[in-house]
């Protein structure tokens, strides 16, 4: 399963070649609280179909109206791109439905050949992080090597985005976590690998959506070599294989890198990876394990559950003491949540 940027991108693209009018949406800046980050992407034809979301609903359902009711021209001011900004007062947050009176402000841009759309999309299946700049006042567009997790930034006469690969899940071991964290990820949009070159484990194994392999654990990441949106999970409990993995993965750019296990098994699988394969103190110290938020997980569901988070929570620059908190309050059984004042 893509993710929603690389959906947005692609079904934009699809849109714009079979001859409809399409607007790419992107969220360019936010004041207070906000539905959607800045860069979040959504696109609209001319039939106000929609793919992605800017706002959760209620800015789209405006948009939509105005694209239905005037065409695509109804939502652009000439063929230039257009700045839009929702929620400048209170009554306006109120009308579109914005939290705690927070301020969208939006680029929207008509899709034609200089979008680059076909180039951002071939750059990101190949795993590479693009810069891109939209002119505002041509609508012409730059595409550069850039990174990944970049801000966008709006001036007078730009607005740069960034965009990249989607994230991507490598398991080590075939069995029902897997089976189930495969899932999970699927849903949040990363692309799956699962490795296991044991037969009896793979006989059974299948799951739509995911890249099942027999390699051995080390070629495996030695061929997909981890980049800085990888993460890599060793669920064998085989140190044969776990370990093999392990090696090569703490050396990669990989953001995550986990094993399940036991505390004890786990300062076992340290001291054996330092010891035997001279994997220094400071590269371990990269190793998660046992992975996992603490939930009082008991099945391999909410196993899954557990690492998944950790994983999803590393991938955002959730800091160590964030989570540890979090898992200290879970642990008592408290409920975390957000809230606005009233």
């Amino acid at each position: 399963m893509e993710d929603l940027d690389t959906q947005v991108l692609r079904t934009a693209l699809r849109w714009q070649s079979e001859g409809q009018a399409v607007v790419l949406v992107t969220v360019a800046r936010t004041w207070g609280s906000s539905p959607r980050p800045p860069g979040s992407l959504m696109a609209i034809n001319g039939r106000g179909e929609t793919v992605g979301s800017v706002s959760g609903g209620c800015i789209e359902d405006d948009l939509i109206h105005r694209i239905r009711e005037g065409g695509v021209e109804a939502a652009l001011t000439g063929n230039a791109p257009t700045v839009q900004r929702y929620g400048i007062s209170a009554d306006q947050a109120h009308r579109f439905g914005l939290p705690c009176g927070g301020t969208v402000e939006l680029v929207l841009e008509r899709v034609a050949v200089h979008s680059r759309l076909d180039e951002l999309l071939t750059a990101c299946e190949q795993r590479e992080s693009v810069e891109r700049v939209l002119d505002l006042h041509s609508g012409r567009v730059q595409l550069r090597p850039g990174r990944r997790d970049g801000v966008p930034e709006l001036n007078d006469a730009t607005l740069t985005t960034y965009l990249g690969p989607q994230a991507r899940l490598i398991l080590i071991g075939a069995g029902d976590l897997s089976r189930f964290m495969s899932q999970m990820a699927l849903s949040l949009g990363f692309e799956v690998f699962v490795c296991d070159p044991r037969e009896e484990h793979r006989a059974s194994w299948s799951l739509p959506g995911v890249t099942l392999t027999h390699e051995m654990p080390d070629d495996l990441i030695l061929r997909l070599k981890p980049d800085a949106r990888t993460a890599v999970v060793a669920l064998t409990h085989d140190p044969k294989l776990d370990d093999l993995a392990l090696i090569d993965a703490l050396q990669s750019e990989a953001f995550y890198v986990g094993a399940i296990g036991s505390r004890r098994n786990s300062a076992t699988r340290r001291e054996r990876l330092h010891e035997h394969f001279e994997i220094s103190y400071e590269v371990l110290d990269r190793l998660h394990g046992p992975a996992g938020l603490y939930i009082a997980s008991k099945t391999p569901a909410e196993i899954a559950l557990s690492i998944m988070a950790e994983v999803v929570a590393v991938k955002n620059g959730a800091s160590a003491n964030t989570m540890s908190r979090a898992s200290q309050e879970a642990s008592k059984g408290l409920l975390l949540a957000s809230s606005c004042p009233v």
